[in-house]
């Protein structure tokens, strides 16, 4: 009978001692941090709600992973840094991701592999197969899924939102901004851009102004105007809101790209506050060649003083020809070593100019522009490799959804500044990306983590703030009109 030998590496001699490796550690994996976030998730049921929604044209009685499995598993593969659909191929065995989908750890229970995610984005179905394609009326359910999917995500993000609170808020402001997505290849609707120099998609997402919370992320063709399509985007966001607390004072704020009239236009008629970076054009160049020139005057004497002074004012009459009336224009004019600077900002914001535009709009390098960051950056939420446009549009969305439990992770320790401070990239390094040994019985799947971790505490006090801002949430409980009881947690 043969007796089976364990692998075995010898290195090199560390004194009496001989460094050695081998294969007898048992089940192990790498990313157990993640544990603390499903147990927020699962909790809060964020995944489970948003997969119950979509539309899904397989034929059920064959389905093996569900809607909710298989968007378990692509948005926790985003979070562990693994977000294209073939890395499944590896990680659709990995036991700490069965469990993260609720399939107990089992060599014979894989989860869905690439191919199946990858269908899974693009609706795709065998029914009916067997027939011509001009006779498969399938087909119409598959394109209205896809387009249908877009529109269940996008509601869902505000509503998620609404019931997170843990109390109405006073007032809400509604980030809105359009960023540059490269393409390569031959993705549809792609687009040269000539500002950007590069083929790209062009999507626009919208925030919570101070909690980064995402509310809105729209694929769009990559050629298309700044503010192309921001009033549809608004709109439901703005319903919602107002549907869950009627006294809410609601702002919104964004660059130039979003100064056109029809944004302006809907702003006025909602009742919204808004700022808006406005363009230099020769007429504001000449309203403001005076102030500009005392500024200039006065830093040419007090420079050694003060080698950087800034002057405030407002145009209160300035109305472009397309505008439908006058509005309000808040100039900031700057002079330092490097010369001269103007900045417009269109608003219908009472008050000081240096409060609105240092208090206010200038904040929008902290939202949207570090969210937008984390999504590119540290969530990869410009890796939409799909050919057809709208499969690449839900991707974007689950990565969105990611980042919304990133958000969530963040409110919730708050009481941590480490942790709620931290990009994604900090928090993977530091309380997701952990090995564990993994061992199952008849009534536990254990997870051991090393004593010597060196962020074992923090990542139990993370987990008992998750354990707390859940139990927060439960308690405030808010309903939103039109929806019988309460909203599921």
């Amino acid at each position: 009978m043969a007796t089976a030998c364990s692998q075995q590496v010898t290195f090199w001699d560390l004194g009496p001692q001989q460094v050695v490796a081998d294969f007898e550690g048992g089940c192990l994996v790498t990313d157990a941090g993640l544990l603390a976030i499903r147990a927020l998730d699962k909790e809060l049921g964020v995944l489970a709600e948003v997969a119950r929604r979509l539309p899904d044209p397989r034929a059920q009685k064959f389905v093996t992973h569900s809607r909710e499995a298989l968007l378990t598993q692509q948005v926790y593969q985003i979070l562990a840094d693994y977000p294209d659909c073939n890395d499944a191929r590896r990680l659709r065995h990995d036991p700490l991701f069965q469990t993260l989908a609720d399939v107990a750890p089992d060599a014979e229970r894989p989860l869905a592999s690439g191919s199946t995610l990858a269908r899974f984005q693009q609706a795709y179905t065998r029914r009916q197969a067997d027939r011509p394609p001009e006779e498969r009326d399938v087909l119409r359910e598959v394109d209205a899924a896809l387009s249908q999917r877009l529109k269940v995500l996008n509601d869902y993000l505000p509503e998620l939102f609404i019931r997170t609170r843990r109390q109405a808020p006073a007032f809400v402001i509604l980030d809105i901004d359009a960023s540059d997505d490269p393409t390569h290849g031959q993705q549809v609707l792609t687009g040269f851009h000539g500002y950007f120099d590069q083929h790209q998609y062009f999507p626009l997402y919208v925030f919570d102004g101070t909690t980064g919370f995402p509310l809105a992320a729209w694929l769009r063709p990559g050629t298309v105007h700044a503010s192309c399509g921001a009033v549809e985007t608004l709109r439901p966001i703005v319903a919602q809101l107002r549907a869950a607390w009627p006294g809410v004072t609601i702002l919104v704020r964004g660059d130039n790209g979003m100064a056109v009239p029809a944004v302006y236009e809907f702003c006025e008629a909602e009742g919204l506050l808004y700022a808006f970076g406005y363009a230099t054009n020769d007429v504001l160049r000449a309203r403001t060649d005076g102030w500009l020139a005392d500024l200039e005057t006065y830093y040419h004497w007090y420079r050694h003083r003060e080698p950087h002074v800034q002057r405030f004012e407002v145009i209160a009459d300035y109305q472009a020809g397309s505008w439908s009336g006058p509005r309000r224009i808040v100039v900031k004019l700057e002079v330092n070593r490097l010369g001269t600077n103007r900045r417009f900002v269109v608003t219908n914001l009472s008050g000081h100019p240096r409060g609105i535009y240092h208090g206010f709009y200038v904040q929008r390098g902290e939202v949207p522009e570090k969210p937008i960051g984390e999504l590119k950056n540290g969530l990869h939420a410009d890796r939409l490799s799909f050919h057809r446009f709208r499969p690449n549009a839900l991707k974007l969305l689950e990565h969105t959804l990611a980042y919304a439990l990133v958000v969530l992770h963040r409110e919730a320790t708050a009481d941590l500044p480490e942790v709620a401070r931290a990009q994604v990239s900090t928090l993977r390094l530091r309380l997701w990306k952990v090995a564990a040994l993994v061992k199952t019985s008849v009534r536990r799947i254990w997870f051991h983590f090393s004593a010597t971790w060196p962020y074992r505490e923090l990542w139990l006090q993370v987990r008992q703030a998750l354990t707390r801002f859940v139990q927060q949430v439960q308690a405030a409980r808010p309903v939103l009109p039109g929806r019988e009881g309460v909203l599921p947690m």
